[in-house]
């Protein structure tokens, strides 16, 4: 059992990282809806913007630099394909 400290400051995080995250999914699904839509030029902004928070969760730990890369990776290929 952690100690109360640490659960609190445990607690304090996760409600920060919470939302970093929600912001990063909504982004990212943004992006795809747009290039899905086939709408060339929201669709390269809202790209843009989801790499920039997928940047920002790596850079905080949220998620691995590599799983960061991969997701932009496959939104610029089907920005690309569309």
């Amino acid at each position: 059992m952690p100690s109360a400290k640490s659960a609190r400051s445990s607690e304090r995080k996760r409600i920060n990282n919470r939302g970093l995250s929600s912001t990063t999914r909504n982004l990212v699904a943004r992006a795809r809806n747009a290039i899905n839509q086939d709408d060339a030029g929201t669709a390269t902004d809202l790209v843009a913007q989801a790499s920039k928070a997928l940047d920002r969760t790596a850079q905080k730990g949220l998620i691995h630099r590599n799983n960061a890369a991969r997701q932009k990776s496959r939104l610029v290929t089907q920005l690309k394909q569309s």
